[in-house]
C-alpha cells in the first residue's frame, strides 16, 4: 500500500495548483484596484470601470478555484475517515480518477525522476456502486502505484538499451459497465509479470521488488478486499510488453 508520505504529496499537489491560482488572481486584483483608484483620482471613470471589470472577472476566478480547493479537501477528508466497514453509494469514475492522481502526484513527489504518462478511459456509464469507498480506494491505489513501478523498473531497463528513446512508459486506468456489473482495469506496458511468479502474486508477502520497497501484502490485501464485496480481481500479462490488473464488482451492488 501506498505510504502516508506518497499520499500527502499526492494530495499537496491537488490542493497546491487552484491555491496558485487564487494566489495569482488576488495579487494582479491588488494590482489592478491600485491602478483603478488612480484613474478615479484623475476623474478618468471610463477606465476606472474598466479595470472593474477586469477585477470581477479575477474575483470569479478565485471563487472558482478555491471552490475546487474545498472539493478536493472535503473528497479527500470523506475517504480518510475510518472506515465503518458500511458500504455506501460510490461515484466509482470519480473514485477511481481520485486516487489515479494522488498516486502520480504521490510518486513525483517522492522521485523527482520519476516521468510516465497516465490515460484514462471512464464509462460514462458505469454511474454508482454500492461498496466502502476507502476499501475499495486502496485497491485502486495499490494496483495504479504498482503499474507505476513496473513502467518506471522498465524505463530504467530501456536506458542501457538502444530502444531507450522508443519507449514512452505509460498507466491507462479505465471503467466499464458489463452484462454482469462493473470492469475497473489498471493496465501497463512495463515488463510484464513472468510465468514462474504468476501464481504467487496474490499470496500474503510474497514480492519482487527489492527489500524495503514492498512488504508483499499490497495485492493480497487487495484481492480479500475485493473478494470481500463479492468480486474478482485477475491479473492478464505478457512478458516484455506489460500486464492488466482487472477488477470486477457484481451488478447487484450497483446503481
Amino acid at each position: 500500500m501506498a505510504s502516508l508520505g506518497e499520499l500527502t504529496a499526492g494530495i499537496a499537489h491537488e490542493i497546491q495548483n487552484p491555491l496558485n491560482f487564487v494566489n495569482n488572481f488576488s495579487e494582479v486584483s491588488n494590482e489592478l484596484l491600485g491602478e483603478m483608484n488612480d484613474e478615479l483620482s484623475k476623474g478618468n471613470h471610463d477606465e476606472a470601470k474598466q479595470i472593474a471589470g477586469d477585477v470581477k472577472q479575477n474575483l470569479e476566478k478565485i471563487l472558482h478555484h478555491g471552490k475546487r480547493a474545498d472539493g478536493i479537501v472535503k473528497s479527500m477528508l470523506q475517504h480518510s475517515r475510518s472506515s465503518s466497514g458500511q458500504k455506501e453509494l460510490t461515484d466509482i469514475n470519480t473514485l477511481v480518477d481520485e486516487y489515479l492522481k494522488l498516486a502520480y502526484h504521490g510518486l513525483r513527489a517522492k522521485d523527482k525522476s520519476f516521468n510516465a504518462k497516465f490515460e484514462t478511459s471512464f464509462d460514462s456509464n458505469a454511474g454508482k456502486i454500492n461498496v466502502v469507498p476507502q476499501n475499495i480506494g486502496r485497491v485502486i491505489l495499490n494496483l495504479i502505484n504498482n503499474a507505476f513501478y513496473a513502467v518506471s523498473e522498465k524505463q530504467k531497463a530501456e536506458g542501457l538499451t538502444p530502444d531507450a528513446e522508443n519507449y514512452e512508459p505509460t498507466v491507462t486506468v479505465s471503467t466499464q459497465k458489463t452484462n454482469s456489473g462493473i470492469e475497473i482495469k489498471v493496465a501497463d506496458n512495463g515488463s510484464g509479470i513472468p510465468q514462474k511468479v504468476l501464481e504467487k502474486i496474490f499470496q500474503p508477502f510474497f514480492t519482487t521488488k527489492p527489500t524495503g520497497l514492498g512488504t508483499g501484502l499490497g495485492l493480497s490485501l487487495s484481492y480479500d478486499i475485493v473478494k470481500a464485496l463479492g468480486g474478482e480481481l485477475k491479473v492478464e500479462t505478457k512478458e516484455g510488453e506489460g500486464s492488466v490488473f482487472i477488477i470486477s464488482l457484481s451488478l447487484i451492488d450497483t446503481v
